[in-house]
């Protein structure tokens, strides 16, 4: 029987039973699937805060009678002099620049050399206001390129930013966490130096029952950036403080705070088999199950990629995720309106699918193939590549029986019909679903009626025309399968001749009378 050349890069991603047990083990990782891509999908990196109401409690509120708007001139010369009335004055209007919804000048107040003395008035303590104004521009600095970023990580802000998570007035330590969540969305250089600055176990103590909504989804957006990344991954130390107020903010009802501490928990289970047994072994997977089944995208989107993410792991760490009830939820999400849950869903169902029998078998106990069948004839096409994986894992691990199931849910017929897709790779695995299948057939002798059945479906025909494709590897697989399988059909008397027709290069099926 041939064998598929599986693209190696696939195969460090999937788990795919094409090949020996150890090596599907060893290869266990997340994919880095297109969805995974789409900025519009992911959850932010960084946040520039615009809002520019009053944001001062009264007895925080600066003097009034200052003047209005000032130029970038008037702000250098302002956030330089020695009055702190004229700094708070320059701060606050630099802040408003930085605050325009469109096009804010971040550039221009990078190079007019402001961050060094708005990192200074972080330090102001005696005037929390203008700590305020500074924290909320340095904000909005680094929600800029990483470059910008860079000037304020540079610039020295980090440590008093982490100092401020500790100060009296709810406005600053809220703007100090929000600027550091920009520092630490920036990627893992930063992401670190934000965590070596001892600035998780202040952010953890801010949490509490009576945290302030607002306040809270900042906190959890925050904690969320500083797990994002894997190159490297947040450091083990940092992820054990983290983990049990995840698991604590995953029982909260606020959409926006359940987004963004699913968005923690899918980048902590995007590794090995030991970054997700840390996660699973708090006992989170029930209640990302449960929020599988949210109505809101922003809830079931990081959900379901977390619970893919862990059925990428362990047979046991796979089976604990059915033993929560995916495969009860998995059915619906198959069936969902949105194309790019779709294919999520069939994602984490193709790794269920790579493991051992008894995962195969409670993938068929809870319906799953009829939705699957459904997205190969009828979903997108990014979505029936996931499916066709599926459907190979299933196919390679199954027992006959099992495999007799997947052939009576109807899977033949949109198999057959994709093999004239352009997508090489895809055609091979289909091609190899045909082998494995025709071979269990012949160990059943059903081989003849699997033949007639593949014919009357017009698979022989594609499969004979598989031979001339342009690749080889297809075209020999193609060949391989034909020779073995079709070769010859005495009960039939069907004989393929391998034959050209003139210059048409087609092949002829002859029927002997």
């Amino acid at each position: 029987m041939p064998t598929l050349d599986v693209p190696e890069e696939r195969l460090r991603k999937f788990k795919y039973r094409g090949k020996d047990a150890s090596m599907r083990r060893q290869q266990r990782m997340a994919v880095s699937l297109e969805l995974r891509k789409a900025r519009k999908d992911e959850q932010t990196l960084k946040r520039r805060n615009i809002i520019n109401s009053c944001p001062y409690p009264p007895s925080e509120k600066p003097a009034k009678g200052m003047p209005g708007s000032l130029t970038l001139g008037e702000i250098i010369k302002g956030v330089n002099s020695s009055d702190p009335a004229l700094c708070f004055q320059a701060t606050q209007a630099a802040r408003k620049m930085l605050s325009r919804e469109r096009n804010p000048p971040l550039k221009l107040v990078v190079e007019a050399g402001l961050i060094p003395r708005l990192v200074e008035f972080l330090k102001s303590s005696l005037y929390p206001c203008l700590q305020f104004e500074a924290a909320w521009a340095l904000t909005n600095i680094a929600s800029g390129t990483s470059e910008q970023t860079r000037a304020v990580v540079e610039g020295g802000a980090i440590r008093p930013l982490v100092e401020l998570l500790s100060s009296s007035s709810v406005t600053v330590c809220e703007q100090a966490v929000w600027a550091l969540g920009n520092i630490a969305g920036d990627g893992p250089e930063f992401r670190d130096i934000v965590i070596s600055s001892n600035a998780i176990p202040h952010l953890l103590a801010l949490i509490s029952s009576t945290t302030p909504i607002t306040f809270l989804r900042n906190i959890t957006w925050t904690l969320s950036n500083l797990c994002r990344n894997k190159n490297p991954y947040p450091c083990e130390k940092a992820v054990k403080q983290m983990l049990p107020v995840l698991f604590y903010l995953l029982q909260h009802q606020d959409s926006e705070i359940l987004s963004d501490t699913c968005w923690a928990l899918s980048y902590l289970t995007d590794g090995s088999n030991e970054r997700i047994s840390q996660v699973v072994n708090t006992g989170v997977l029930p209640r990302l199950v449960e929020l599988m089944t949210s109505s809101e995208l922003s809830v079931l989107t990081p959900s379901l990629r977390t619970v893919g993410n862990i059925v990428t792991g362990t047979d046991q760490q796979t089976q604990m995720a059915i033993d929560a009830g995916m495969l009860k939820v998995l059915p619906q999400l198959l069936r969902h309106a949105r194309p790019a849950i779709q294919k999520e869903a069939a994602w984490a169902l193709s790794n269920v699918a790579a493991g051992p029998r008894q995962h195969i078998q409670q993938l068929i106990a809870h319906d799953i193939l009829p939705p699957l069948v459904a997205l190969l004839k009828n979903g997108e096409f990014k979505v029936q590549k996931e499916a066709v994986w599926t459907v190979a894992n299933f196919t390679t691990g199954a027992n006959l029986d099992q495999l007799i199931q997947l052939v009576h849910s109807g899977v033949l017929e949109p198999l057959v019909n994709l093999l004239t897709v352009p997508d090489v790779k895809i055609v091979l695995i289909i091609l190899d679903v045909f082998a494995y299948i025709l071979q269990a057939a012949e160990k059943l002798s059903e081989k003849e009626n699997l033949c007639l059945l593949i014919e009357e479906l017009g698979g022989i025909d594609r499969i004979e025309a598989l031979q001339l494709h342009e690749n080889h590897q297809i075209g020999q697989t193609a060949l391989n399968i034909i020779e073995k399988h079709f070769g010859e059909e005495e009960d039939e008397g069907i004989i393929l001749l391998d034959q050209l027709l003139d210059q048409d290069n087609e092949f002829i099926r002859i029927t002997k009378n």
